[in-house]
């Protein structure tokens, strides 16, 4: 059964459980950090994702992932350049009060870190956005309910040299393919708001950690 993640007593077991990450990460250097954005849609508890442009210039063009991009000197902290980003990506401010913390930071083929910050953004459509054309082509959000039927969750087996390294999940079925890095951070936050309804299947050896 899908737990209430809206409900104020969802909120505060999340924040408390993040409150030590959080006070040990947020300031800590990073390459990049990214919004998780929690949203109620219709009622409904998901997560907001966006499709890249396909007009960006880097191998994640097209790809879908979470609003976020490289820390700017400028940026206080991650929460910060997760904020930022999301508002230039978006045109959606997030007030700090409404973060919940940071999540486990995540690195990328080239050992670049990226925090993930989960944030509760309330009651949004995502329809009504205003992305920036030269970096999102799509917003869309996937139910948390969708995200967790097993139905729409699949695993990828990455091999090197002809023996097995890791596997990652693939979320499916909705508007795009979930997958990499956001996949991973996706899978997190599955395990943060619906302890014991999400089971992960990860074998990982070589899987990048923070």
């Amino acid at each position: 059964m899908l737990p209430d993640c809206l409900s104020a007593e969802g909120e505060r077991r999340c924040r408390r459980l993040l409150a030590g990450a959080t006070a040990r990460l947020r300031m800590r250097p990073a390459a990049a950090a990214v919004l998780v954005p929690l949203c109620s849609v219709r009622g409904v508890p998901a997560l907001l994702y966006t499709l890249r442009s396909s007009r960006l210039v880097g191998r994640h063009k097209g790809e879908v992932s979470f609003p976020g991009g490289k820390c700017d000197p400028a940026d206080q902290d991650v929460v910060h350049t997760a904020l930022r980003e999301t508002r230039e990506e978006l045109g959606l401010a997030v007030p700090e009060e409404h973060v919940w913390g940071v999540l486990r930071p995540v690195q990328d083929q080239r050992k670049a870190t990226v925090v993930p910050v989960l944030a509760g953004v309330g009651p949004l459509d995502p329809q009504s956005l205003r992305p920036s054309p030269e970096e999102v082509d799509e917003v869309f959000a996937l139910p948390l309910a969708h995200l967790l039927q097993a139905q729409n969750q699949g695993y990828t087996h990455f091999c090197q040299g002809g023996h097995f390294c890791y596997t990652l999940p693939v979320f499916l079925h909705g508007p795009h393919r979930v997958w990499g890095l956001t996949a991973i951070i996706t899978e997190f936050t599955l395990q943060l708001l619906a302890p014991g309804t999400y089971q992960p299947h990860l074998a990982s050896p070589g899987l990048p950690r923070g």
